[in-house]
């Protein structure tokens, strides 16, 4: 059990972020890189390169901004600091003075994204509460995680919104919460990309404010940011400013004009200097000067080596004192942080009730005991399809709304060490199935009684147990189409999906001619018509007995159940057999799906290499 101390000292400095303390003082991280390049593909047998050798130093209790034009290389410098980026890259990374494994550095920081996505249902305090649990899991006691949140809120000024939901707050308040979950594990270095962007005056003085505080107690605070203003601009300890991939300038806030007037750039007086220098590394007034920003730099503010001492405390040291969470406790924090956002999503529970119940009468009242006919056959059979269809197009369409944004999130959250893919995954596999599972019983209850199936337990129980298995399958689809293609391309993608799976399992319905090998191939390998081979099963076989026709019908060739069979080529049907296909199907996208996602966030080789071409392709015929 690691011991807290929670403590404030009298005098000068009162910062409490300096006291946190989880068992063990917040370690001093310096940062210097040395002529780090940064190169793209760009074409078969073309590269660019977006950084060009730039080398500096970041170091701890202050806080720094990187400074620049868009396209000038300062997002790009942060994700390499970061390791967001870790590929195509050149020159040294230090930290405290010795190169080390940049995968035990990300372990020692935390990178708060631009547009600061959270989880929208939660209050404020559960999500301290799930951070901490993700973060600390049982090595922290429950009493001390409330003083680490009780001391966090208060610094960041956020108690009063605690009980707020996430989605109610302002910017400013999501802004800072970004950072609050955070800092609950008490990260030594603070990576952020662009925090003031889309906040007013006041919340971006505010928000910097913070920063310049959390700097100070002991922690290296990283920042890009575009155009800040003078009072912004005054708060920040020390600048970076990039220009074409190179570094224009390097040191203190207070330097920067006193080293523009060195290079024959007199900043006016009136003007912000955070504008004028991004104007001058933009080329509003030419290269010339920009070239002799980069000539000076190098002259006037040279880069000392950080010096190893006995006092340096080494990476690998801080990375074994870092807590390791186990996979079983971050699996159920995160299936009891999806249970509750799920049930709290009240607009879109309540339309999905009234979706399944609204339909369950439609096709309810389409096929109203029709299965009672002998002379309707056909038609109960088309009542298989449709059930079918139903759970084909209602669990997979909603999805690739959906999922691309909380893939967003998973990839902050999993990029700063929340949790592993793996009990996200599982926890994300098994939120969902309890719903679904309500709302397919109440759905098909209703078109089962309503079309006069046969009321029978074990064959309701075959009827609804291969219908739920491949609504499961088609909701994983969704997943897979949601985690490949952008929202616009994923409701075209769910559309060919859906089309390509009904052409191909009606094909041949009506005829008693032999398919040849390649329809047979493409009917059997869809899932929609294994499984709908099951649900006539279901119904029809299992010695069911022959069905009686209307006395005022003449014409009833369907009514012996062999011939009905027979007529969608069913007549080889196994439930068993159609059943395991459906789950094989399961496992087999649910794995496939597994891995996307994990490539997603960890990319192998091939991945890599295969993004990289799909991007050429795209930025050559000019796809978004």
């Amino acid at each position: 059990m690691l011991s807290l101390e929670v403590q404030e000292k009298e005098g000068d400095d009162k910062n409490p972020i300096r006291y946190w303390n989880y068992g063990f003082e917040v370690p001093k991280i310096d940062i210097e890189f040395t002529s780090l390049t940064y190169t793209v593909s760009t074409g078969k047998n073309s590269k660019k390169m977006i950084l060009k050798g730039i080398s500096g130093q970041f170091k701890c209790n202050e806080l720094t901004a990187i400074l620049g034009p868009s396209g000038s290389g300062k997002s790009t410098l942060l994700n390499i600091l970061t390791g967001y980026t870790s590929h195509g890259i050149g020159g040294t990374i230090k930290v405290n003075g010795k190169v080390t494994n940049m995968q035990y550095f990300k372990k020692m920081t935390c990178y708060i994204m631009q547009d600061d996505l959270l989880q929208p249902k939660l209050t404020v305090i559960e999500a301290m509460n799930f951070s901490a649990d993700l973060k600390l899991g049982n090595s922290v006691s429950y009493e001390q995680k409330k003083i680490i949140i009780t001391k966090i809120l208060e610094t960041l000024r956020l108690t009063n919104a605690e009980n707020t939901i996430m989605e109610r707050l302002s910017g400013g308040e999501r802004k800072r919460l970004a950072i609050a979950l955070e800092l609950v594990n008490n990260p030594p270095v603070i990576f952020l990309d662009e925090p003031t962007t889309g906040l007013d005056e006041l919340s971006s003085v505010q928000c910097i404010n913070l920063l310049r505080q959390v700097a100070e107690g002991g922690r290296t605070v990283i920042c890009s940011i575009h155009t800040p203003s003078a009072n912004i601009f005054s708060k920040f300890h020390h600048v970076y400013v990039v220009a074409n991939g190179q570094c224009a300038y390097r040191g203190p806030v207070n330097n920067l004009v006193p080293f523009l007037n060195d290079v024959g750039i007199e900043c006016p007086k009136h003007y912000n200097p955070a504008d004028f220098v991004v104007d001058i590394a933009s080329g509003e007034y030419g290269t010339k000067f920009i070239d002799s920003m980069i000539s000076e730099v190098n002259t006037k503010y040279p880069i000392t080596p950080i010096q190893q001492s006995l006092t340096t405390i080494d990476i690998e040291t801080i990375y074994k004192n870092t807590i390791k969470i186990s996979w079983q406790t971050q699996f159920c924090t995160l299936l009891k942080r999806m249970m509750i956002q799920l049930l709290r999503e009240k607009d879109y529970l309540g339309l999905k009730l009234f979706l399944y119940i609204f339909l369950g009468f439609i096709i309810g009242g389409i096929y109203f005991e029709i299965a009672l006919d002998g002379s309707k056959t056909i038609e109960n059979l088309f009542f298989c399809h449709t059930t079918l269809f139903y759970f084909l197009t209602v669990p997979m369409l909603p999805i690739p709304l959906r999922f691309p944004i909380e893939l967003r999130i998973v990839e902050r959250e999993h990029f700063n060490r929340w949790y592993r893919i793996t009990p996200y995954f599982l926890a994300s596999t098994v939120s969902c199935v309890p719903i679904y599972f309500f709302l397919c019983t109440i759905h098909l209850s209703i078109t089962y009684i309503m079309s006069s199936q046969t009321l029978e337990l074990s064959r309701f129980a075959m009827f609804f147990t291969i219908s739920f298995v491949f609504g499961l399958v088609s909701e994983t689809i969704g997943y897979i189409i949601g985690s490949v293609f952008n929202v616009a391309t994923g409701v075209f993608a769910g559309a060919v999906v859906i089309s390509a799976s009904h052409v191909s399992t009606i094909q041949g319905l009506g005829s008693t001619e032999k398919l040849p090998w390649y329809r047979l191939l493409m009917m059997y390998s869809s899932p929609f018509r294994w499984s709908i081979e099951g649900l006539i099963s279901s119904v029809y076989g299992f010695e069911k007995e022959d069905l009686e026709c209307p006395d005022h019908i003449d014409y009833c060739p369907y009514r012996k159940v062999v011939d009905t069979m027979s007529v969608g080529r069913f007549e080889d049907a196994n439930y068993g057999l159609d059943f395991s296909v459906v789950i094989v199907y399961y496992i087999i996208l649910r794995a496939l799906l597994y891995y996307i996602v994990r490539q997603i966030f960890q990319p192998n080789a091939l991945f890599r290499a295969l993004g990289a071409r799909v991007r050429i392709i795209k930025n050559h015929f000019n796809f978004t």
